[in-house]
């Protein structure tokens, strides 16, 4: 484009439609665009072929159950997201002064996030900030550390396994795996076991019990027993194993701390290792290439200086039995 053209450009174009596409991004999907939107989806679909008309150029492939954007539409959203953040700190650049800090906060997590280190801040945050919205999305640890990178999530709590240099990792608390069956599976109950006793059950796992992903030490015990040729469910959700498991499907590894009240009530069984049960550690993952509005920096230095002013014995949940 020519400096005449992009001018032209730039005062034709209806900004709606890069408001729309930022979305559309977001979502992962032109119906849940639409309904975030509140419009209807074929205006959102119009929507979308309009801007990639305007630029000239292709910015999301879509086709049977597959959604993503292209390089160029990846490039748009980088800079829609800057733009459009910079829109929404401009209250605060004309209010120099202004007492009440007010924003939202997208935290994306993976699923099994069980501290108090982030339930107190979320409480301190609520009581002294009201005007503040938290917006939380659960998913692997894979696609929280991307939505970090790609600046779509103020900040992600998650297991790590590669680490990028274009974000930053606090070790915010370290927790330990053990193994579990259901009521209904023949070993539970028992107290007398070893780990070779676990060698002849199905068992379920996370997507992540992988010796190459998040749950390597999970996967290396797994591997070592002979506990893995015989996988029956699998899921990214703590929550979904832990059904898988209760329901007697098979032998699965949960969080320790996560699993106390289930083992109370009798709703699991706590199986072998008893003794050096795998540990993990889960991260704070930040992007210092992010502009935060003020209600994002105020959350992750809170964060940050809770990480830092407490022991990692204190961040450290107890694996033994």
């Amino acid at each position: 484009m020519s400096v005449d053209t992009d001018t032209k450009f730039v005062f034709q174009l209806d900004w709606n439609l890069l408001r729309t596409f930022l979305v559309i991004a977001e979502e992962q999907s032109i119906t849940l665009a639409a309904h975030r939107l509140l419009r209807g989806q074929p205006s959102v679909s119009l929507a979308l072929k309009r801007l990639e008309t305007e630029l000239g150029c292709r910015l999301v492939d879509r086709g049977h159950g597959m959604f993503r954007l292209t390089a160029a539409g990846r490039r748009l959203y980088a800079e829609c997201s800057d733009m459009f953040g910079g829109v929404g700190r401009l209250p605060d650049a004309v209010r120099e002064s202004a007492a009440e800090i007010s924003g939202e906060i997208n935290i994306a997590l993976a699923s099994h996030v069980v501290t108090p280190l982030f339930d107190q801040q979320l409480t301190a945050i609520s009581r002294t900030h009201p005007k503040i919205r938290v917006r939380i999305r659960i998913d692997t640890s894979v696609k929280v550390v991307q939505a970090v990178r790609e600046r779509r999530a103020s900040f992600g709590i998650c297991l790590v396994n590669r680490k990028f240099p274009d974000v930053d990792y606090d070790l915010m608390y370290r927790e330990y795996f053990g193994f579990y069956c259901g009521p209904s599976h023949p070993l539970y109950g028992r107290d007398d076991l070893s780990m070779a006793d676990l060698r002849d059950f199905p068992a379920v796992s996370f997507d992540t019990e992988d010796i190459n992903d998040a749950l390597r030490p999970v996967a290396l015990l797994r591997s070592k027993w002979g506990l893995d040729y015989d996988i029956v469910g699998r899921s990214s959700q703590l929550e979904e194993v832990r059904r898988m498991i209760q329901c007697g499907m098979g032998i699965g590894s949960l969080p320790i701390h996560v699993t106390e009240r289930d083992v109370d009530n009798g709703l699991l069984w706590r199986l072998p290792p008893y003794e050096d049960p795998p540990e993990v550690d889960v991260f704070l993952v930040t992007n210092s290439g992010k502009r935060l509005n003020r209600a994002e920096a105020l959350m992750i230095d809170r964060l940050k200086r809770a990480i830092a002013e407490t022991p990692l014995t204190e961040r450290t949940y107890d694996g033994a039995m």
